[in-house]
């Protein structure tokens, strides 16, 4: 297994619709990958042919394995086994790749160093006024990502193989939000890492309100069943039990002014986003924004809260499987 050489890794499920654009981005890096490795997880829409027939023609080793039925992070988890190097460059079939991505995540992790884990990050792929709207209220800019907070995505990620191995993989019990358990994991271990704030996934958002809210309920839901940011959810119950108590006829009304302050510096971090994410757009349609990322941003934290209490409801049959999943992997069984 070579220190300095790349395996990139990924997992895909139906995604015939957007492989071209993703290999492209792949076979166009500045720094090809030693390796690429993908496991489907039972597509029938003809992403494995399509896969095959890309990684004929690919100038680096292909391997594509079909497990059927595995979740993400099960998908993840068999990807890396099957990799040959050390260090393991993760992202998403979906997602378009910065042509530089590869060798500036890997930079800090080729020739030593002490670093263990690349942070990437990602900007979104929009086509539409909402789409746009969409990504003011849910995408930080890089000015916004600070180091020793950021939590990275796995779709632009990178790690030598022993942060994987001491952060027990990603979370096969976990269906959604196992990247950010992972991250918890890794980060509980002290693993020297760092945020490449220039190493660019282009991420697609979600061309509807029904679809973008789904996606956060999902998350949510993904944090209630796995016990992740607790506080943060009890944060926004509370403030929302706040908020009904100032609009409710009584005494509340009172500290209404304020309360409309404070929810406007909340807001006003979003709005910031209206000039870059709507830079070709008239002045009309970016005022129109401001009312529009504010009503998302009230329907996301809705989702939010109801798939954080959906989580917590499944929470204890999840638990049952996450125990017989790590018993599993005691007793040397291979998942996937």
């Amino acid at each position: 297994m070579s220190a300095d050489r790349v395996s990139l890794v990924a997992t895909v499920l139906n995604e015939a619709g957007n492989l071209g654009e993703w290999w492209t981005s792949i076979a166009g890096q500045t720094l090809s990958p030693d390796e690429v490795v993908v496991v489907d997880g039972g597509s029938r829409d003809g992403t494995v042919e399509l896969l095959r027939e890309m990684a004929e023609m690919a100038p680096f080793p292909v391997r594509v394995e079909v497990r059927e039925g595995v979740n993400i992070a099960r998908g993840r988890n068999k990807a890396i086994r099957l990799a040959a190097h050390d260090i393991i460059a993760v992202t998403d079939a979906g997602c378009v790749l910065a042509p530089d991505w590869l060798e500036r995540i890997t930079a800090p992790l080729r020739g030593g160093g002490g670093i263990d884990l690349v942070a990437g990050f990602y900007q979104p792929l929009t086509g539409n006024w909402f789409e746009e709207v969409s990504a003011c209220a849910t995408l930080p800019l890089p000015w916004e990502a600070r180091e020793g907070r950021f939590m990275p995505s796995s779709r632009s990620i990178a790690f030598r193989r022993r942060v994987w191995e001491r952060a027990g993989g990603y979370p096969e019990w976990l269906d959604i939000g196992e990247d950010m358990y992972f991250n918890h994991a890794w980060k509980g271990l002290g693993m020297a890492h760092k945020l490449e704030k220039e190493a660019l996934v282009y991420w697609r958002m979600r061309g509807d309100l029904r679809s973008l809210l789904r996606q956060y309920f999902l998350y949510a839901r993904g944090d209630g069943e796995s016990g992740m940011y607790p506080q943060r959810h009890l944060l926004r119950f509370a403030t929302y039990g706040w908020l009904a108590f100032v609009v409710l006829p009584g005494r509340g009304r009172r500290f209404l002014p304020a309360t409309a302050a404070a929810g406007s510096l909340y807001a006003g971090r979003r709005w910031l986003r209206i000039p870059v994410y709507l830079q070709g757009r008239g002045a009309g349609e970016k005022a129109a924004a401001v009312p529009a990322v504010a009503a998302l941003m009230l329907g996301i934290d809705a989702a939010k809260m109801a798939g954080y209490l959906a989580g917590l409801a499944r929470r204890s049959p999840i638990l049952r499987g996450r125990r017989e999943t790590e018993q599993a992997a005691t007793g040397g069984r291979d998942a996937g």
